[in-house]
């Protein structure tokens, strides 16, 4: 049985939901609506710009992919302290900026949306180290691609939403590895069995395929009543094997995010009445203890 709690701060209402009361996450959400969420589900940050992407850092700060706005027309990558000041990374030249990563070196991977879509790499100074083009259609900017992540075999594994493929490129830009995917592709997590992890946006499901790119488990509204997902944008693998999906186009006073098992059991829920969607998303802790990244997200 799953159990509400249900909190009400600056005029919304968060609603969480665990099995039995033994889960509780804290987390990041990116979106129309940013902000950092406890285990109780109440807001204890939140910032006015809204995100595509974002991480929190070590020492607490967060680096965050910002949609395009009047100040950044072509979106930016910017790092922020929980005072709400930032540092510009990078301001985009094109039509957005779609996601970023920090790595161990200090270097940060992004993407950029437009005539010329591209992956670069930044070095601590923003000296761009590394760039080559995606191989992607260039009929709609937006629907380029989305959550990029450096691989630790220094590839670099991309969503690719209209073309419906996840590709991983080598550092000279070159496709090592693809995959069709049944819908288009937001999040791509490789994991450490070697397989990818898939969030499949408005086909409201989330693959995972072996490396030949057989789909080895899957989870979709097929799998609960109520369709609970709808616009399966983020996805994060925890440490237990259960997965995390993010609804993005689900509205208020519904799911955003749900938890489930291998087995597709519903274990954790988390509501608000806000009207944005999650766009992604971080696990932060479970039960009071952090959450390992074993995926990169």
């Amino acid at each position: 049985m799953v159990w509400p709690v249900a909190v009400s701060l600056l005029g919304l209402l968060f609603v969480v939901s665990t099995a039995r009361g033994e889960i509780r996450h804290s987390f990041l959400a990116t979106g129309g609506f940013t902000r950092l969420v406890g285990e109780d589900g109440a807001v204890t940050w939140t910032t006015p710009q809204s995100t595509r992407d974002g991480w929190v850092l070590a020492e607490g700060d967060l680096l965050l992919t910002l949609s395009k706005s009047r100040e950044h027309p072509g979106g930016a990558v910017v790092r922020m302290n929980r005072a709400g000041d930032s540092k510009l990374i990078f301001a985009g030249t094109q039509s957005e900026v779609n996601t970023s990563q920090l790595l161990a070196n200090g270097n940060v991977v992004l993407t950029e949306a437009g005539p010329q879509p591209r992956l670069l790499e930044l070095d601590a100074a923003g000296k761009i180290v590394l760039e080559f083009p995606l191989q992607c259609q260039l009929t709609n900017h937006h629907m380029q691609s989305r959550m990029t992540r450096k691989l630790a075999n220094g590839n670099y594994l991309v969503p690719q939403l209209l073309d419906k493929v996840v590709r991983e490129y080598t550092p000279e830009g070159k496709i090592d590895w693809e995959v069709a995917t049944p819908h288009w592709p937001f999040t791509a997590i490789r994991l450490a069995n070697g397989n990818t992890l898939i969030g499949c946006t408005y086909g409201n499901l989330v693959i995972e395929v072996d490396p030949t790119g057989k789909t080895v488990w899957q989870i979709s509204n097929e799998d609960f009543e109520g369709k609970p997902i709808k616009d399966a944008c983020g996805v994060q693998r925890l440490a237990n094997g259960n997965t995390v999906i993010a609804s993005y186009g689900i509205g208020e006073n519904r799911l955003k995010l749900l938890e489930v098992t291998p087995a597709k059991k519903i274990v954790w829920t988390y509501t608000d009445d806000s009207k944005p969607g999650i766009h992604h998303f971080q696990i932060l802790t479970t039960n009071g203890r952090p959450e390992p990244d074993i995926n990169s997200r």
